[in-house]
């Protein structure tokens, strides 16, 4: 799988992207100029360096181009994911949960979706 790093601003982009694809210029710089405050002028030059990063592509539509996403979004999540634990908790999920359950910082909700996960990756592994 090739590395892809995605910018904050970038992971926005792509969320609204893979969420209801394609999507023109004046419909990105509605959406993000809501959450993140971006002008037009931002959303083009973003779309570019993500055409650079082969993460989006366009097809020209009959009033404006129409921008889709060219990487899955749990392919990318995934990625994301083992470069954090690599580069945080020297790639140990467990040092990770560690960490929260010693700082209290999950939920019963959390802890319960979690014993719901390592249940099901145990039977996947029978």
């Amino acid at each position: 799988m090739k590395k892809i790093n995605l910018s904050d601003g970038e992971w926005s982009m792509m969320n609204i992207l893979w969420q209801d694809a394609p999507k023109t210029i004046t419909q990105l710089t509605a959406e993000l100029k809501e959450a993140r405050g971006w002008s037009k002028h931002t959303v083009i030059t973003m779309l570019g360096r993500m055409e650079s990063k082969n993460v989006v592509r366009y097809e020209e539509g009959n009033r404006a181009k129409q921008y889709y996403p060219t990487v899955e979004r749990t392919e990318t999540a995934l990625g994301e994911t083992e470069s954090f634990l690599e580069k945080v908790y020297s790639g140990s999920i467990g040092l990770m949960v560690n960490t929260m359950v010693e700082k209290n910082s999950l939920s019963k909700d959390e802890i319960d979706e979690l014993y719901a996960i390592l249940r099901k990756a145990e039977e996947g592994a029978k």
